[in-house]
């Protein structure tokens, strides 16, 4: 079987080198399954999308705003700023006036602040809860006893198709997304024409922050390693 891309095994990260500004990077001790040494042609030919102007300068904002969430003390390096002041700031630095916020009825709260916040910073700001339009789990295939609240409740269905198209028609220029289950994010994804990007992802366990089980994939949370019954 040919070798295939895997950086996450890698033991040394050649790809993200400590040497000096004119000196270059060396794959000479990379591993087989190195994508630099793989991917070469794909590569080369991805990069060549940044000779597009407007992705450029897109991608030289991103890395800009990248750089800005550091600083050097005299106690050292360290960062500085949290990803929703990081949004804002990298939508002011694109003049995006116009921004859609896509979250989950279960973190409304938080879109209810997240939204005084960008208004706040002069934004507008257009938002889209997940179950917009009411309809019924049924309309999918859902069977009584798979809805959340019982079969002899009503449930709304989380639509982020909806969601996406009703963003789409606003025309924003910028898409928060925020807190959308495993699945209905891909396919807010999918449907989204906006340039967009993640705020938060759902986990309904760790506080939003799903990390935190792979941090403790050693202790607490070891049957995660366990492999899978056949």
């Amino acid at each position: 079987m040919p070798d295939k891309p895997q950086c996450a095994k890698c033991p040394r990260m050649l790809c993200y080198p400590n040497i000096a500004v004119d000196e270059k990077p060396s794959f000479e001790e990379a591993p087989r399954f190195c994508p630099s040494k793989l991917k070469q042609d794909i590569i080369e030919k991805s990069v060549r999308e940044y000779d597009r102007e407007e992705i450029r300068e897109f991608a030289r904002l991103a890395s800009v705003q990248e750089f800005e969430c550091y600083e050097r003390t005299p106690d050292g390096f360290r960062t500085k700023i949290p990803r929703i002041e990081e949004t804002v700031q990298f939508a002011q630095k694109n003049a995006f006036k116009r921004l859609g916020l896509a979250f989950c009825v279960g973190v409304a709260g938080e879109a209810r602040t997240i939204t005084a916040i960008l208004e706040a910073k002069g934004f507008e700001v257009v938002s889209v809860c997940c179950k917009a339009g009411a309809i019924p789990k049924e309309r999918i295939g859902i069977k009584p006893e798979e809805k959340i609240p019982g079969p002899e409740r009503y449930e709304s269905m989380c639509s982020p198709i909806t969601q996406a198209e009703i963003l789409n028609s606003e025309e924003v220029d910028f898409v928060i997304l925020m807190g959308l289950c495993v699945g209905h994010d891909t396919l807010f994804i999918r449907y989204c024409k906006a340039p967009m990007t993640v705020l938060a992802v759902k986990d309904r366990v760790t506080g939003h922050n799903p990390l935190a089980a792979v941090y403790l994939a050693s202790s607490y949370y070891v049957r995660l390693l366990l492999p899978a019954a056949e």
